[in-house]
């Protein structure tokens, strides 16, 4: 068996799920292969388990059901109950280093959860994490309760102390929350986690409403999107009622009241994000004015319809649990990564110091990417400032201190459209209007492009250009990478670098790679956006590039050079040109793991390379893929992004002097975030590079 921890709640509504998904997050983060299970399921369709499979690439194996523990409890076969347990926890945690183990919750009904809770902490030998969470109590009432929790369970292991995490903290600033952990801490219990309430992890979509109270839709819009934080009844006079109208809000009006449905939508149209509207009494709302509202309708926003009166809607609506559905996969993620970030990382550590080999799964690779970010401080300008969802990962990357943002626009410009979007934008964030900036570039420009015929003239009107101002600010060493792309191409983005910032010495190529998210690991896949049609000479500069991009991300490059045919099994003029490239690349690097040609399921799956390149060094472990061309890279990554809901970090451009690094225009905010990472981090090796 792996090293194992019950999560065991300490009270009623404690968010036991929540800890046991962040503290699964936290420990695969540092590489650990770790194992999820529930061991008795007290539902016919247990939610903890689907939303672990939301959250991971686990499958957990099916509880013991809820008659059968109740059966063998009242026959006082705890014993044979164990054994169950047990074996349904190996199944789960074989091949894990670490095993969690989500304890029985005190469910109506369930007057026998924290005896069982006990025999499973003893059957599995494992080491008990409580979780609790305050209800109406100062923080030495809950650490008592929490101490008298844990002496139910008896005394702990040899060596072993009992761990907390405490949840639905109320405070106002979260350095007030030393003063929970020193409560716990005084009890003799050692503080994992202490977690401040915030409404955007409660906050629900509007179908998720829709359902809970029996609503009709009458226009759906983004009700499977839009989330709201809290809730508004309206039925006072506009003057008044304009006043709650704010971002992420659910407003509950009377349907008769035309003027209030006839100001709400004004306020959509005017780039108000209002979450949705609920209309009550069960009257039918005036046709002619919903007419008229047909353009805010077709924004997005959600309208609901119910029978009962404003009041009771409210109060139903507030008394709607708010526990993660089982399909929310943005709540999970925002759920794992809010609990993982604030679980003491000395505590994971001491977890983890004897384990087996490190692997690089994707939350490590993502939790290294933001770390390193940090460490490099780096200044990365966004030329695209007005672009609401730069904006909204501005905002974010600078609050999490992952680079230090520049947003080109007009500042009046930024700071409307990110009230529109509710979005807070953190001190520090730099706001810069391009056009007070271009005149001082003028006559860098000139001198940087005299040889290609820059004038005065033609260099006025292409600093016309924020991208091209960007461009200029890291030539001139005012800023350290840029990233665009948001509503650009890849040409517009790209082509002023390599007119100014030019490639690495020795270096003739740009190109790129895509970082792939699979469920076990991170491949590197390139060239995916660039090269066309590549030399043999340009293929093996791809592979070499691609592979000292993936060292300097904390990959260990094993490089495979992709083709239709593995080693000699097949011929041809294709087959050829990658027998060349890789002979090339070799010849230049051979420090380097390169092997080819190889199929796709040669390098990647050690079953089939077996039997087609047993004696290759790369086969069947390959972690960064080279494609012969850009249409076969281009088709694969966007086929295994979509067909297997994979993530794709990229494409990060390499070769560059400094970084520049293009956005999809279809790209998601924490597209944005990761993209704005991979370019610190770069920055920082540019450094290096002098």
């Amino acid at each position: 068996m792996p090293r194992t921890l019950l999560l065991a709640p300490a009270g009623r509504s404690v968010g036991l799920t929540t800890a046991a998904l962040g503290l699964l997050r936290a420990l695969d983060r540092q590489g650990v292969r770790v194992a999820f299970v529930r061991p008795i399921g007290t539902r016919a369709e247990d939610p903890s388990l689907a939303l672990v499979r939301l959250g991971s690439s686990l499958s957990p194996p099916p509880p013991i059901p809820r008659p059968e523990v109740e059966a063998l409890l009242s026959a006082g076969d705890d014993q044979t109950l164990m054994e169950r347990v047990v074996a349904v926890s190996a199944a789960a945690g074989e091949g894990a280093d670490v095993l969690i183990v989500e304890g029985m919750v005190p469910e109506g009904g369930l007057v026998y959860s924290q005896r069982v809770n006990a025999l499973m902490l003893k059957a599995l030998d494992a080491e008990l994490v409580l979780v609790g969470a305050p209800v109406d109590q100062q923080p030495a009432e809950l650490a008592d309760a929490l101490a008298i929790a844990a002496r139910g369970f008896g005394p702990p292991g040899e060596g072993r102390s009992v761990s907390c995490i405490v949840n639905f903290v109320k405070v106002e600033d979260e350095s007030w929350l030393d003063a929970w952990a020193g409560a716990v801490a005084a009890e003799g219990l050692t503080p994992l986690a202490i977690l401040p309430m915030r409404p955007e992890l409660t906050a629900l979509r509007v179908k998720d409403l829709a359902a809970a109270i029996g609503a009709r839709v009458r226009n759906a819009g983004d009700m499977h999107l839009r989330r709201y934080r809290d809730v508004q009844l309206c039925a006072m006079t506009v003057p008044n009622a304009v006043k709650v109208f704010v971002p992420d809000r659910l407003l509950i009006t009377p349907a008769d009241r035309d003027d209030i449905i006839l100001a709400v939508s004004l306020a959509v149209l005017g780039g108000m994000r209002i979450s949705g509207l609920v209309l009550t009494g069960g009257v039918t709302p005036n046709e002619r004015v919903m007419q008229l509202c047909a353009p805010a309708f077709a924004t997005g926003l959600p309208v609901l319809e119910v029978d009962e009166s404003s009041y009771q809607t409210a109060t139903r609506v507030e008394a709607v649990d708010r526990q993660i559905p089982i399909d929310d996969k943005e709540r999970v993620e925002l759920a794992m990564n809010f609990v993982a970030d604030r679980i003491d990382p000395e505590w994971v550590r001491r977890l983890v110091s004897t384990r087996r080999a490190q692997r690089l799964s994707p939350p490590a690779f993502r939790h290294r990417l933001i770390e390193e970010a940090r460490a490099a401080n780096k200044r990365i300008v966004l030329p695209e400032g007005t672009e609401p969802r730069t904006i909204a990962a501005a905002a974010q990357v600078q609050a999490r201190g992952i680079a230090r943002c520049v947003l080109l626009g007009p500042p009046d410009e930024v700071h409307a459209q990110a009230r529109k979007q509710g979005v807070k934008l953190p001190d520090g964030i730099e706001i810069i209007d391009p056009s007070t900036l271009s005149e001082r570039y003028v006559e860098p420009l000139v001198s940087r492009r005299r040889a290609r015929g820059m004038t005065l003239e033609r260099a006025v009107i292409e600093l016309q250009d924020p991208i091209m101002v960007g461009t200029m600010m890291m030539a001139t060493g005012e800023a350290d990478g840029l990233v665009s792309g948001a509503v650009h191409t890849t040409a517009h983005t790209i082509r002023p670098a390599l007119q100014l910032i030019k490639t690495v010495p020795g270096c003739n190529l740009v190109s790129s790679v895509f970082f792939m998210c699979l469920p076990e690991q991170v491949l590197v896949f390139g060239d995916c956006a660039v090269v066309p049609n590549p030399t043999a000479e340009e293929l093996a500069d791809i592979a070499i590039q691609s592979a000292d991009t993936a060292a300097a991300f904390g990959i260990a490059p094993r490089v495979a050079m992709l083709s239709y045919s593995t080693g000699a099994s097949g011929g041809g003029e294709d087959v050829e040109h990658v027998v060349q490239a890789t002979a090339i690349a070799k010849k230049q690097r051979p420090d380097l793991l390169i092997d080819g040609p190889l199929q796709y399921d040669a390098a990647v799956m050690p079953d089939v390379a077996r039997s087609k390149a047993p004696g290759s060094p790369v086969a069947g472990k390959a972690n960064v893929v080279i494609f012969p061309d850009l249409n076969t890279g281009n088709v694969t990554y966007k086929a295994v992004q979509r067909s297997a809901g994979v993530v794709a970090m990229g494409p990060l451009l390499q070769g560059l002097n400094r970084p520049v690094n293009d956005l999809s225009r279809g790209c998601l905010v924490e597209d944005i975030v990761f993209t704005i990472a991979l370019t610190a981090i770069q920055a920082k090796q540019a450094t290096a590079r002098g």
